[in-house]
């Protein structure tokens, strides 16, 4: 089972390419089941484990009060493991096929406001040269596409075409979908085309957004730079890339964006996914309701 680990470990880094964090928090999550295993079945196997004993895991969780989110995900990262291993074809069937999560409480993402990213885009003096050009085209990027964090990072050189004014993302699933370029953001990848060939080395020529080092950006520095620029404008508890998603998706629907194609932008499978996003636009609804319904004179 050892070996087993290794190679699990080599599937989060090398293929899924996880950060160093996430891949140490799954493993962390599995060295706790194995010690609990050993205490309470006297079982080292991570591959003979059946359902049941997985559920006295997970009541013992609850009973240390864990919070369900928190037990959720340590069962997510059991079942990415016990994926793996039918994908190896060293199990049949996964001991949690039937497993379902514990119900947490929907946390509410708050967008940033039409203001703070006028605030960021326009009166903050990012820093000179690369890296400043660099980053607001990050910021604008996301804003503008509303593109997930992975797919920024796994952006190729060859996904951009400036004389279609689109670029090509790899969603979920491997699902390829196409996605319009405003013409301004489009001037400002041209002038980081100009900068990003100054760079004196560029080791992941691929990939499109790259460190001044040459190489290809990983989550938590993209994590960073978000959180970093828009501290300077917003008091948000929560200030991350999945927020300008949000964002994205909020301002788009608040200014008569058709539902469907929001999903369509966003990659969405159903259309469940996106109409989280309607929330966020209550209060621009309830504004003009208010203004527009006779009754409310």
């Amino acid at each position: 089972m050892k070996n087993s680990k290794q190679a699990f470990k080599d599937y989060l880094q090398l293929e899924k390419n996880y950060s160093p964090h996430t891949v140490k928090a799954y493993l962390d999550d599995l060295g706790f089941f194995e010690i609990f295993l050993q205490k309470e079945f006297d079982q080292c196997d991570l591959s003979e484990v059946n359902y049941s004993q997985i559920r006295s895991w997970l009541v013992s969780l609850v009973d240390a009060q864990l919070s369900n989110t928190s037990v959720n995900r340590k069962m997510a990262s059991l079942k990415s493991f016990y994926r793996f291993l039918m994908k190896t074809q060293q199990l049949a069937v996964s001991p949690l096929v039937k497993h379902k999560a514990l119900k947490t409480p929907k946390k509410i993402q708050i967008p940033f406001s039409e203001k703070e990213l006028d605030l960021v885009l326009e009166k903050i003096n990012f820093p000179e040269g690369y890296e400043g050009i660099r980053d607001k085209l990050i910021i604008d990027l996301f804003y503008t596409t509303g593109i997930r964090r992975t797919e920024l990072i796994h952006l190729k050189v060859s996904n951009i075409n400036l004389s279609s004014n689109t670029l090509k993302v790899l969603g979920k699933r491997d699902k390829e979908r196409i996605l319009p370029i405003l013409p301004i953001v489009s001037q400002q990848i041209n002038i980081y085309f100009s900068e990003r060939a100054n760079l004196e080395l560029v080791k992941d020529t691929d990939f499109f957004f790259l460190t001044s080092k040459g190489v290809k950006l990983n989550d938590s520095f993209v994590y960073r730079l978000i959180n970093n620029y828009f501290s300077n404008v917003s008091e948000k508890v929560k200030k991350s890339p999945h927020i300008l998603r949000h964002t994205f998706a909020t301002h788009l629907l608040n200014n008569g964006a058709d539902i469907n194609s929001v999903k369509e932008l966003l990659g969405h499978s159903s259309l469940a996914s996106t109409q989280v996003y309607t929330h966020s636009s209550l209060s621009e609804l309830k504004k003009v309701y208010g203004n527009a319904h006779p009754r409310s004179q």
